[in-house]
């Protein structure tokens, strides 16, 4: 059998991965051709050019390369026609993987799975619609979104995420983790302003006012701050006058222990304030309680407001179908309202592990890794495909 699977970025680098070793288990003659990264290639694939040369974040990134983006999908496009494979499985990266998906099926019957579903259900319903025109299967990793993809024509397998594959902190790493940073019973605010310039930019001055008030409020509360090597430069320098003296984990200095630190940071937390996103779900499978806060700038926070049809972003009230997670969003990121909510869920902590519990579960912890999951809803693709055709 043989596989052509794109990703173009580290989440896609990982989702690949475990979805290879899922076919390999289950389809020992299996080759792989495509573009990942280093996981994807440690697997076997044989990737076409390097994974960075697709991983652009934002507009002004993405036009500045866009001819030369042009030109990667043409040839991926073509190396997939050539190819031949027995399925193509783009992963996230619509930008790219569903314009290679396009020209694929304008000019062959290859199946093509993606791996990912779009977030039709809080906005841009009519996307599902569009991909549906050339992608057979979509592979979802949230038990609510296959009836959006039906819906619109697809095939779609809840397979599950990963959050709950990943490792977890032991009681012995929150131990040594308190020891070394010098945390020893006093509660703790793990702080997670997110990942991109843009976005810790715009949350650090509010973040910070949050602390300041936190610290004035609860003297005893301790800062911690695992930064995102990205922006670990710039998290350093906007934290530098804040009260409180949060202490920064920079995985620059932290080298092989940069991962456990974090996971240790994780569960030795009472309390997190966390930036909107996956990190919510992180936080869920180490049982720590959270409020999420979260803004953009002017523009898009008009556009998306008119166009968000849900009533929460929080995966974890998502997930549980629940609203425990308080969350502050657009004009209501404001710090005082934020502060009281910290204090209020340091206080009474329990409100959540029902719902943070039951988003794991619901997300498929203890079942079948979603790698294999994944894999199987491909070959039972492929196979109902097959069965159509003949």
């Amino acid at each position: 059998m043989r596989i052509f699977v794109i990703a173009g970025e580290a989440s896609g680098d990982k989702l690949g991965a475990a979805l290879m070793q899922g076919l390999q288990e289950l389809v020992p003659e299996v080759t792989f051709n495509g573009i990942g990264g280093p996981r994807m290639i440690d697997e076997g694939l044989h990737s076409l050019f390097p994974m960075d040369e697709i991983s652009l974040m934002g507009i002004s990134e993405i036009l500045s390369q866009y001819f030369s983006l042009k030109a990667r999908i043409r040839e991926t496009a073509e190396a997939v026609i050539a190819a031949q494979p027995d399925v193509l499985v783009t992963i996230d990266l619509p930008e790219f993987s569903l314009r290679v998906a396009k020209l694929v099926k304008d000019r062959s019957d290859i199946r093509i799975v993606h791996y990912v579903a779009p977030t039709v259900w809080a906005w841009r319903p009519g996307r599902a619609a569009k991909m549906a025109r050339h992608v057979d299967q979509v592979l979802a990793l949230f038990p609510f979104e296959p009836p959006y993809m039906e819906a619109a024509g697809m095939r779609c397998d809840f397979v599950g995420h990963p959050v709950v594959t990943d490792p977890q902190a032991s009681a012995a790493d929150v131990a040594r983790f308190r020891l070394t940073y010098g945390l020893g019973e006093a509660p703790m605010l793990l702080i997670l302003p997110g990942s991109r310039r843009s976005e810790v930019s715009r949350l650090a001055p509010v973040f910070g006012e949050v602390i300041g008030r936190l610290h004035k409020a609860r003297p005893d509360l301790r800062f911690v701050l695992p930064a995102a090597a990205p922006v670990a430069g710039l998290v350093q320098e906007l934290v530098s006058d804040w009260p409180g003296r949060p202490t920064v984990l920079d995985p620059r200095d932290l080298g092989a222990e940069a991962a456990v630190t974090k996971r240790s940071a994780f569960a030795a937390a009472d309390v997190a304030l966390a930036a909107s996103g996956t990190v919510s779900l992180e936080l869920a499978a180490a049982g720590t309680p959270m409020v999420v806060a979260y803004d953009m700038n002017w523009l898009s926070r008009q556009i998306i407001g008119r166009m968000l049809r849900v009533d929460t972003v929080t995966l974890v009230n998502l997930v549980s179908e629940s609203r425990v997670v308080p969350e502050f969003i657009g004009k209501n990121c404001r710090p005082a309202p934020i502060a009281q909510s910290v204090q209020q869920v340091l206080e009474s902590p329990q409100g959540q592990a029902r719902a943070m519990a039951l988003t794991m579960d619901k997300l498929g912890l203890g079942g079948p890794p979603p790698g294999l999951r994944a894999a199987q809803a491909v070959l039972d693709g492929i196979a109902a495909g097959q069965g159509r055709r003949l």
